[in-house]
């Protein structure tokens, strides 16, 4: 039976790894056809903004994964649009296609959800 599972991140991009590790959950949730969705939040939208280098900070290179999702059903990704007014992003300087939401809008997706994980 299908699942929905929401992945929350909220961390710097390249804070020990968090995103990437994030990441790797919503591929393994996606392998066991799981409905997975991927909230980004806080300082965690800088790794969606077009044109990072982690490489090099010595990070392996997550963002180029990142526009993979799509291949493993991994369709539902979004944003906070408080977190991108504060780091004064637009939706257009964005390496993915996303879906901006409001705080509103966030309390509804969670209580769509059968499950909810956070790193």
């Amino acid at each position: 039976m299908t699942k929905k599972v929401l992945v929350i991140c909220d961390a710097s991009p390249f804070d020990k790894q968090i995103i990437r590790d994030s990441l790797d959950m919503a591929l393994i949730f996606a392998a066991i056809d799981q409905e997975v969705s991927w909230l980004f939040r806080g300082p965690s939208v800088l790794a969606l903004k077009e044109g990072q280098k982690p490489n090099q900070l010595g990070i392996k290179d997550f963002l180029k994964q990142l526009k993979t999702l799509e291949i493993y059903d991994v369709d539902s990704i979004f944003v906070c649009e408080d977190a991108l007014n504060d780091f004064s992003i637009s939706k257009e300087q964005l390496a993915i296609d996303t879906d901006a939401l409001n705080i509103n809008q966030q309390q509804a997706l969670l209580s769509e959800q059968d499950h909810v994980v956070k790193l």
